[in-house]
């Protein structure tokens, strides 16, 4: 896998090392040797980020050509629209078949190039309204952390930049080989909700946020078992009414989306580092039966268990499947 990354003056270190962080990561982990990650921009040379530190031997605008992805980490504050060049490198890169992955303020280059046409797309919350302006027939959405169309992916701000890359080596290697990447960087190898819970609003009533913790570390042990909205409500001592609003101030998403996304991301680390039958795998994550794990792993994924299992079976990695928090 080839990916580019652009990068531009003033850009944020944050921003830039997101990507290169967790796409390096593969490769100094021995996990995809073939995973190769380079800096271009409109003109070789020296970029400078906007706290003043320079990043030399940037390549030129050929390395469009080579990649197989290519990111734009951010965008100038400016939300300046894209040159004629930079549009015509990226709408041709796309024909020939490479992805195109916009990044928080990334998703506006998108956006200029007509990508993101009769799509939905999130960006930072800040500029959602603007990012909708600017790219007519696009569904803007703050409901997601990262939205793939398989061609096109765009995400929300800053650290949503970590989940949609983990999103990208998931998607290529496997829920086993992120996982190893997400626990190597000390980051959650998948978080829910989106970033409604961030945007400015009047605060409500504090709960502790270790409450909600240890009620995702008490379902995460218990997956196998009916984990119905009552029953975590018990688990935190609180009313179920109460509890589904602190749980959604905390994670961005409801209770029910919460269990069913971890009961799928287990599975899928099953899937890749076990042998169990689909019967198991399913009893296991708390499914009920193969019949309904099948039905919702194929809605979430597009795909059949034993399908995936044959997708990623050589690239499993031995590590022992952990559950870890979001």
């Amino acid at each position: 896998m080839r990916i580019a990354v652009y990068a531009f003056d003033d850009i944020t270190m944050f921003h830039l090392a997101a990507p290169l962080m967790v796409f390096g990561e593969v490769g100094r982990l021995g996990l995809a040797p073939d995973w190769q990650t380079r800096l271009w921009s409109d003109r070789e040379g020296t970029i400078r980020t906007i706290e003043g530190y320079p990043i030399g031997e940037v390549a030129g605008p050929a390395t469009v050509e080579w990649a197989d992805i290519i990111v734009f980490p951010s965008w100038p504050q400016s939300l300046l629209p894209v040159n004629d060049v930079l549009k015509t490198a990226i709408t041709s890169a796309h024909a020939r078949g490479a992805a195109i992955a916009g990044l928080c303020l990334g998703a506006f280059a998108l956006a200029d190039t007509g990508l993101l046409a009769g799509r939905s797309a999130v960006t930072h919350w800040e500029v959602m309204p603007l990012l909708a302006e600017r790219s007519i027939g696009s569904e803007v959405d703050s409901s997601v952390l990262y939205i793939d169309h398989g061609d096109v992916l765009t995400s929300a701000g800053t650290a949503s930049a970590i989940d949609a890359c983990l999103h990208l080596v998931r998607k290529h290697l496997g829920a086993a080989v992120a996982t190893r990447i997400a626990r190597s960087l000390v980051v959650a190898p998948h978080r829910e909700g989106g970033q409604a819970q961030y945007i400015d609003r009047p605060l409500a009533q504090p709960i502790s946020d270790t409450t909600m913790a240890e009620v995702q570390e008490w379902a995460l042990t218990h997956l196998d078992e009916p984990l119905t909205v009552d029953r975590l409500a018990d688990q935190a001592q609180m009313s179920r009414r109460s509890f589904v609003r602190h749980f959604h101030q905390s994670t961005g998403t409801t209770p029910a989306r919460w269990i069913l996304e971890h009961r799928l991301q287990e599975a899928r680390a099953l899937l890749e580092t076990t042998d169990w039958g689909i019967d198991t795998i399913a009893a296991k994550c708390g499914f009920g039966s193969s019949v309904t794990f099948r039905q919702r792993f194929a809605a979430a994924f597009a795909t059949s268990p034993s399908a995936y299992r044959r997708q990623f079976a050589d690239k499993r990695v031995n590590i022992p499947t952990t559950r870890t928090l979001n």
